[in-house]
């Protein structure tokens, strides 16, 4: 009896047996389907069609890649609820980097294989385009060949607005500097009245779609994320899925989604606590499901854990992000698990073969560099 077969003959929901029709049959899911999946659906059988859909798109490989992070400051203009990382200039623990100290950050790089830098940080209140634009030539001063994937949507808001530019006039000018794509920070949770809870004053949803679009416009890669385990619910979650499957569909221009799992130490919302990880893995499912224009779905380990991100790959999850080579501080002091994040090659390796997946090192759009 077939894998299909054998799930179709299960004792299920007829609303659900539904869905599974659909998934099997290659079949765009609606957002009740989605629904019903989060609130009917066990997580053994969300993990089979996740692993159904996924195998589809990419086979039994695993991708990571070999990077690091620069985050210029944690000082920012918005004071976000969930945020465990911004500082008000002058306050303790607060820091901005110079050019200087960026270059010497590269040049710790010049003799290793890393193909990608990650760039963001807090929106500094005294920086502007030219100085972001700075940063980016800096890099690629050091290292020349680097993909630099920088700045979200709502760093690069703030200084567009500064310079008085549309986004693909904005986005334009950083591609001269030599910007390669965007990451997907900023997108926070699309619903109005819970952005008005959590951010108020962030850019807006449609202010980030406006800036993913315009980057892919003008032939720009960017990677999309939903944070989510506070105050949102799975319709919630739903909503954001949507208008990111309706801005692929219309673009293409997405690379990955990176469900980003809200941390509660250090902030304003610790009170909430944080969920765990059979909902995490439940997510990363129905996320799969849904976001059938998305090759990509990736566990960003340094947040979840290597454990949690290790499960992941059972539930839909092809990517695990890369290296890092601890250099990351935005989810270390959310209180993550991971508080020296690194991984070498080899540790990446062996944790996605111990799950009977294939190891293979991408460039920063999904191009194979090597298998292992």
């Amino acid at each position: 009896m077939t894998f299909t077969e054998n799930l179709l003959k299960i004792d299920l929901p007829s609303a659900i047996q539904k869905i599974i029709g659909k998934v099997l049959n290659g079949e765009r899911i609606e957002p009740a389907d989605a629904l019903a999946l989060f609130e009917q659906a066990d997580l053994g059988l969300l993990g089979l069609l996740a692993n159904e859909v996924n195998t589809r798109k990419n086979g039994n490989t695993v991708f990571f890649n070999q990077n690091f992070h620069i985050e210029p400051t944690n000082i920012c203009v918005f004071n976000c609820t969930f945020c465990s990382y911004r500082r008000a200039q002058g306050q303790d623990g607060s820091w901005e980097s110079n050019l200087r100290e960026i270059s010497h950050t590269c040049q710790k790089y010049k003799k290793m294989p890393v193909t990608e830098v990650h760039v963001t940080g807090g929106v500094h209140p005294k920086w502007d385009l030219d100085f972001y634009g700075q940063i980016i030539s800096a890099i690629k001063h050091e290292l020349p060949s680097i993909h630099v994937k920088a700045f979200s949507a709502v760093e690069l808001d703030y200084i567009f607005k500064k310079a008085n530019l549309t986004a693909r006039e904005g986005i334009k000018q950083l591609i001269k500097y030599g910007l390669d794509s965007i990451p997907g920070g900023g997108a926070e949770i699309a619903n109005k009245e819970l952005r008005e809870k959590i951010c108020p004053d962030k850019s807006s949803w449609e202010r980030w779609l406006e800036i993913h679009e315009a980057a892919h416009l003008e032939g720009l890669s960017s990677n999309a994320t939903m944070l989510y385990g506070h105050i949102e619910n799975y319709q919630h979650r739903i909503e954001h899925m949507e208008a990111l499957r309706q801005l692929q569909d219309k673009t293409h221009g997405f690379n990955c989604f990176i469900p980003l799992k809200f941390k509660a130490a250090n902030n304003t919302l610790s009170y909430i606590g944080e969920v765990n990880s059979i909902e995490v893995l439940k997510n990363f499912a129905v996320a799969r499901i849904y976001l059938d224009n998305f090759r990509h779905l990736k566990a960003y380990w340094p947040m979840l854990g290597k454990q949690t991100a290790q499960l992941s790959l059972h539930f839909g999850v092809n990517d695990i992000d890369g290296t890092i080579d601890d250099s990351t501080k935005i989810y270390t002091m959310a209180g993550s698990d991971e508080q020296r994040p690194t991984m070498t090659v080899e540790e990446i390796c062996e944790l996605i073969r111990i799950t009977g997946k294939k190891p293979t090192e991408r460039d920063s759009v999904y191009n194979p560099i090597r298998e292992y």
